[in-house]
């Protein structure tokens, strides 16, 4: 599998040569594959949203490099202009960002500032409109008039709409409810599918990226101390309480066993892995105590 997007030694810093000076990110080495569903973990401020920011090219480096497809993304303003069609990112609450008079405006906006025709725009527009649940009848609405989750939906189809190679999503359930939640990652799951494409969850949430993901990347400090799939990861548990980041409920509870004396597999985190654990463990005693 190929990497599709990736940084080399990337660092950034904001406020350089000012005594506000701060390191966002310090020689960062990251890297996404083709067709690959990747979660990017963090607290507040650890970094995780300028990464996001420069494999979109909204930011450039203060040192380092940002690569799409093999190729440097600020090599020439062609290609930077082509990586912000190709990698698109919708930011948190981006429902906030709805300002034209009906969801179809709305939804056609990045298509047609590509360039494509009329018969082109409105196949994307429709298509994208249906991945995120999206009736026709609505298409003709003004975004106002909608639901909250309603609006995040059109601001996720505006992104859909450019058929990105790249799909990078910045807390895109925040604020949702149980619902809520699980519809929109349905919706970006069967884009996902249908697609093939490269989708990046970025979230503090480790219980919603652990269900979603194939891979894991830890943002801490401007830095990536882990990355592997969620059980890879979540082997690292006090390390991941240390940086302020929950493992999920049922990982803490299989590390609190393992600290106890149980011989048990600390990095489960769904029930079917923790039934699967207790059992082999039931099995291998041959008397029922864990």
């Amino acid at each position: 599998m190929n990497a599709i997007i990736e940084t080399k030694q990337l660092t950034h810093i904001y406020s350089a040569g000012t005594p506000f000076e701060r390191g966002a990110l310090l020689e960062v080495d990251f890297s996404a594959m083709e067709g690959e569903y990747l979660g990017i973990i963090g607290h507040t401020g650890s970094g995780k949203s300028t990464l996001i920011q420069h494999l979109n090219a909204l930011l450039k480096p203060t040192s380092g490099q940002v690569l799409f497809q093999g190729q440097d993304v600020w090599a020439d303003p062609a290609r930077t202009r082509q990586t912000r069609f190709q990698v698109g990112l919708v930011f948190q609450y981006p429902e906030y960002q709805l300002f034209e008079e009906t969801v179809y405006k709305d939804i056609s906006f990045g298509p047609k500032n590509m360039g494509l025709d009329e018969k082109e725009v409105d196949r994307r527009v429709r298509e994208a409109a249906a991945f995120v649940g999206l009736r026709d009848d609505q298409l003709e609405k003004s975004p106002f008039e909608l639901s909250g989750g309603q609006k995040r939906r059109v601001a996720i189809a505006g992104v859909i709409a450019m058929e990105p190679k790249v799909l990078i999503l910045d807390e895109p359930t925040a604020g949702l409810d149980p619902v809520g939640v699980e519809s929109i990652l349905g919706n970006i799951r069967d884009y996902h599918q249908a697609h093939n494409a490269t989708v990046i969850l970025v979230s503090h949430s480790m219980e919603e990226v652990a269900r979603t993901v194939d891979r894991l990347v830890v943002v801490n400090d401007g830095k990536i101390p882990f990355q592997g799939t969620p059980r890879q990861v979540f082997q690292h548990g006090d390390e991941l309480e240390a940086m302020g980041l929950g493992v999920p409920q049922l990982t803490r509870v299989f590390h609190r066993l393992r600290a106890m004396g149980a011989d048990v597999d600390p990095s489960v985190y769904t029930l079917e892995q923790a039934k699967a654990a207790l059992l082999d463990r039931l099995g291998r005693n041959g008397k029922g105590a864990v």
